[in-house]
């Protein structure tokens, strides 16, 4: 067992990553940050992208890849191929899908409908030499017949079809304890989301939050977590400068 890795989804640093993805990667491993999780690459190309992290020696574990829930299927299909494409260019690992609409009060139906998809998408991305997962908000956090929309999919599929990615953040936001998720899915949770909560749905820097991750790195290691990537979407500051605050908050417990 080996400590995880420290990385930042991509998403965090949107507001920089859109005019300068490269440049943006290169600040994030002068951060000290291990690996980044990517979310668009803003018209550049696998090489462009492959250099700048052989440069700065960051890994790249994986990538958000959005379905295109609104388009025909086929055309859903074909972009997502399509990315799969360029991410096998990159030399990433996982593909994980971020989000998927799910109505207010959601049925078993529903349930199954996202099962299928994502089970679909999983033959794809193992196909082309991927794991797949899948990262939640609160929502899949919801009961359906007595059991959480999460713990459905993670049921319907297999350890082999489907990986979690737990945004730690969100599984507290929808009523559950971090932990118990992570020891619920040992094993099955290479890749965290570390997300924290200030004031009300209101996100904030690690550790100045709500949210009770010092369970979760407690369990990490046995747990079979490989890479805690931080996220965040609202700052008082800067993205950056919450970036580097985030980083230190790991640093003061030996990351």
């Amino acid at each position: 067992m080996t400590k995880p890795l420290i990385g930042i989804q991509l998403y965090t640093l949107r507001d920089v990553t859109e005019t300068d993805l490269l440049g943006t990667i290169r600040k994030v491993a002068e951060l000290g940050y291990e690996a980044v999780e990517f979310a668009g690459f803003f018209g550049h190309s696998a090489a462009e992208v492959r250099k700048v992290l052989d440069e700065t020696g960051l890994k790249a574990p994986s990538a958000h890849v959005p379905m295109q829930w609104s388009e025909p299927e086929d055309k859903m299909w074909a972009a997502y191929e399509e990315a799969l494409v360029f991410a096998k260019e990159i030399g990433l690992t996982y593909i994980v899908t971020p989000w998927a609409p799910m109505p207010e009060v959601p049925t078993i139906e529903d349930v199954n409908k996202l099962a299928a998809v994502l089970k679909r998408a999983s033959e794809l991305a193992r196909e082309a030499g991927f794991i797949y997962g899948y990262h939640n908000h609160d929502f899949e956090l919801k009961q359906v017949d007595g059991v959480t929309v999460m713990d459905h999919l993670l049921t319907q599929l297999s350890p082999e079809e489907l990986i979690a990615e737990f945004d730690l953040g969100w599984v507290h936001m929808g009523g559950a304890v971090p932990v118990d998720y992570i020891n619920r899915y040992a094993g099955r949770v290479p890749l965290a989301h570390f997300k924290d909560f200030g004031d009300g749905t209101k996100d904030t820097e690690i550790g100045r939050g709500v949210v009770d991750f010092e369970p979760v790195l407690a369990v990490a290691e046995q747990a079979g977590i490989e890479y805690f990537i931080v996220e965040q979407e609202q700052f008082q500051v800067s993205s950056l400068e919450s970036a580097k605050i985030c980083l230190e908050y790991f640093r003061q417990r030996g990351y």
